[in-house]
């Protein structure tokens, strides 16, 4: 089980870190920080430089994507999210699997 660092860091120190999902795949690179002002908390995480294989659509057009940081496992020198991540897909994808 891998231990949460509870020490206090700022919170520009997530830009730049790569992201990967529990299993070891890459997911992206932490561009951007989701921040909820009132309540003094990250949201997510705005990612860039996608993992092509996950996000091709996205990584193809230069766009990011945002990560819940409720999906936040352990953050180090890399930031660990859940494997939930690899099963995102784009909604109409589901849409035509549940018609069909």
């Amino acid at each position: 089980m891998v231990e949460l660092d509870d020490t206090p860091q700022e919170i520009t120190s997530l830009v730049g870190r790569e992201v990967y999902s529990n299993s070891g795949v890459f997911v992206g690179e932490v561009e951007d920080l989701q921040l909820n002002v009132d309540g003094e908390a990250v949201t997510g995480l705005a990612l860039g430089s996608l993992n092509a294989e996950l996000f091709q659509a996205e990584a193809e057009t230069g766009q990011g994507v945002i990560v819940p940081y409720r999906w936040v496992r352990a953050v180090g020198d890399v930031i660990l999210v859940n494997d939930v991540v690899e099963r995102v897909r784009d909604p109409d994808e589901q849409e035509s699997e549940l018609v069909a």
